[in-house]
């Protein structure tokens, strides 16, 4: 017999599954809609204050959800099943999140840009660079990721970023990239490869639009800041 204390074992005006039945999910808590997923605690722990100890230690539903399945583990009382099955809800949070329907996107602006890649690029634990391709309506042709790890001009050559621009027959791009710390603030750097590329781009005669450096539900826009 199991020492774990399911959600069975708490008085039935306690338990979030049937209250979630009952009241709808908009009634639970963080900690009771956790509950529903754990499905059950551990010995000496309800399933109940073992959420509340997860959300603590995770500082926040977000923190729960940007953890990898490795690191949920290493948590007193997550084990291999439960790890698995959070790691899977958050990775549909986030695509839900990034959808795009079938609908032509268009970019008017430096926000359009960033709300199209943000919920997908603000959880990145390195940096990436993605380019936007876009016709001569503004609208979204593609998105593609060509860079990954510390952006410098080293790295990140244009002829990367402007191939698959090329090969789409594109009007312009816009650059992303996201600060893992969370700040957008641009560095050095990233002003540096802006410039280097922006000069690329009148040779090629693919305008770059912008460059929007991501953080943490906020961003940058190069544009704005009259660099690009």
């Amino acid at each position: 017999m199991s020492d774990s204390i399911k959600i069975m074992d708490l008085p039935e005006n306690e338990r979030p599954r049937e209250r979630l039945i009952r009241y709808g999910a908009q009634s639970l808590s963080n900690s009771e809609l956790i509950a529903v997923i754990l499905r059950n605690g551990i010995k000496n722990e309800n399933v109940l204050n073992l959420s509340s100890r997860l959300i603590t230690i995770c500082d926040g539903i977000d923190g729960i959800f940007n953890r990898t399945a490795e690191e949920l583990m290493d948590i007193s009382g997550i084990g291999i099943s439960k790890a698995s099955q959070i790691a899977a809800i958050g990775e549909l949070f986030k695509r839900v999140r990034a959808f795009k329907s079938g609908n032509a996107y268009k970019i008017s602006r430096p926000k359009d840009a960033s709300d199209y890649v943000m919920e997908e690029m603000r959880h990145y634990n390195v940096e990436i660079l993605k380019v936007i391709m876009l016709n001569v309506k503004n609208v979204v042709i593609a998105s593609k990721n060509v860079s990954m790890g510390s952006l410098n001009s080293s790295i990140v050559h244009p002829r990367e970023i402007f191939c698959e621009a090329i090969r789409r027959s594109c009007y312009s791009i816009i650059i992303c990239h996201n600060h893992p710390s969370g700040d957008p603030t641009p560095s050095s750097e990233d002003i540096n490869i802006t410039h280097r590329i922006k000069e690329c781009s009148k040779i090629i005669g693919i305008e770059l639009l912008d460059h929007i450096i991501i953080g943490n539900g906020d961003y940058v826009s190069l544009k704005e800041k009259g660099i690009v």
